[in-house]
Formats: C-alpha cells, sequence, structure tokens
C-alpha cells in the first residue's frame, strides 16, 4: 500500500504546484460611503449602495470584487479609522481601486458628533486639531489630498486607481438635478486629470454627472423621490443603487484605455 500512498501525495503535492502558479484573479476593491455600500449591505431601511449591484457587470471568474466602502465615513475618516491600510497591504499588481467620497467630507472638521471634515479643494492647506473624538492630534487635509494619496499608494502597488465623482443628491434647481460640477466632482476630476500621466493612469469616471442627467429624466423632485431615494435625499433603493451601477459601467466603457474593460461582462 506504501507506493500508492506515496503516488497519491505526488499527486496532490504536483496539483498544489499547479495552482500556485496559475496567475492569480485581479481584484476590484471599492472604497467609499454609504451611496457604495450601506450599512451591512442587506438593504435595511430599504438602503442599498451601488457597489452591492456592481458585480452583475462583470466576469467575476476573472475578477474579485471586495466592497469596502462604508456608510458615514469621509475620504478622511476611511483613512483614519485604518480601513485604507488594510486594502493597501492587501494590493498587488493588475488590481484596481474605484474610490468614490465627497457626501460626508463638507461636514465639520472636529466636532463631537462625527469629526469626519475635510479642507474643501484639493490644496496642500492643513488644519491642527485636537481631535474632540478620538482624543488624539490629528493634522487634517484637503479632500483632494486624500484622494491624492489614496491614488499615489494605489500606483505604488503596481494597481490600476479610477477616482469617481459622488453620486448626485435629489436636489433641483432650474428643472435640473443640482451638479458637483463646483465642489467636490470637479475637485475629483481635477485629482485624476492631474495624475494621469505614466504607465498606470489614474482614470476619472464623471459619475455626478452621469447620474444626474438620468435623474433630469425622470422630471421632478417628488418622482425621483418616490422611484429611487429612500425617506432622504441621499441614500438610494434598490432601483437607485441599480441605476446608479449601470452608470459607473457606463462610464467605465468610455474609458477605452481602462484595463478594468476587459472584465466587464
Amino acid at each position: 500500500m506504501r507506493p500508492v500512498h506515496t503516488s497519491a501525495l505526488l499527486l496532490v503535492t504536483a496539483c498544489l504546484w499547479a495552482a500556485a502558479l496559475l496567475p492569480q484573479r485581479p481584484t476590484l476593491y471599492l472604497i467609499g460611503d454609504s451611496t457604495v455600500k450601506n450599512s451591512t449591505d442587506k438593504g435595511e431601511g430599504g438602503m442599498w449602495g451601488w457597489g452591492h449591484f456592481i458585480d452583475a457587470y462583470f466576469d467575476t471568474t476573472r475578477i474579485k470584487i471586495e466592497n469596502h466602502a462604508i456608510g458615514g465615513r469621509s475620504s478622511r475618516t476611511f483613512l483614519t479609522e485604518g480601513r485604507w491600510e488594510k486594502i493597501r497591504t492587501a494590493l498587488k499588481p493588475g488590481d484596481f481601486v474605484m474610490m468614490q467620497f465627497g457626501h460626508n467630507d463638507a461636514g465639520a472638521i472636529n466636532d463631537t458628533l462625527r469629526a469626519r471634515g475635510t479642507i474643501k479643494g484639493i490644496g496642500d492647506e492643513t488644519a491642527e486639531i485636537d481631535n474632540l473624538i478620538t482624543k488624539k492630534h490629528e493634522v487634517v487635509h484637503s479632500y483632494g489630498w486624500y484622494l491624492r494619496k489614496y491614488v499615489a499608494e494605489t500606483k505604488a502597488r503596481g494597481a490600476t486607481p479610477i477616482v469617481l465623482s459622488l453620486v448626485p443628491r435629489n436636489g433641483w434647481r432650474d428643472g435640473k438635478v443640482m451638479r458637483g460640477a463646483d465642489n467636490y466632482g470637479k475637485w475629483a476630476s481635477e485629482v485624476a486629470k492631474a495624475d494621469a500621466d505614466g504607465k498606470l493612469k489614474t482614470y476619472f469616471i464623471d459619475l455626478n454627472e452621469l447620474v444626474a442627467r438620468k435623474y433630469d429624466v425622470v422630471g421632478d423632485s417628488a418622482l425621483l423621490q418616490a422611484t429611487y431615494f429612500v425617506k432622504d435625499n441621499v441614500h438610494t433603493n434598490a432601483a437607485g443603487a441599480k441605476l446608479n451601477a449601470a452608470a459607473v459601467v457606463e462610464g467605465l466603457k468610455q474609458l477605452k484605455a481602462c484595463p478594468l474593460n476587459q472584465y466587464v461582462k
């Protein structure tokens, strides 16, 4: 019986070696706030983020998708809570990071409720605080600074960053949904465009504009609320999250050179 055991062991060893030599599937990491993943991603209160539905557009036998977004976080607190570090250390060449922040960046820089705000814009100015929640001294940067950090550290690991402008709220002006073209949408675009050279490009999807155009077609705030949102003007229901996910892929397909497109169904 010993030769049989030896043969079986050799076969198992050979299989393990073969598996080890196979190329690993790349991973698409999603980072952001509740509009990307709400709560525990189980539809609490009817709320869904678009990241829950994005895998339907990809060949998941060839690419993994990990949604690390979490409600209530800004570009700053996603970093300071250590959530980005876990992703950064796991990144490998060929991976992708989609990042969408902005909804929570406009909050207070230092208070006892959230302390999650960032300095407006993309500059290098800072604000030193003694954080009223963490009780730690902290240097707070601009929204653009945090995005640039995610972009640079993604590239440093051989992965590809894709910056997205934030999905629009149900807010209307002059018969159209209000855009983020003068604030966070603009700043996200500027970060990506400023860093679009080199072998590993930084790609930009203007998700704010893509989704706003679809919302405009609905016609008014009340109907839009009933169709795509829950009780507030930020969080989407399943239909709204699916619309946003489709818009993400629509924007991705417009980036002809982006290597993530090879995994789209």
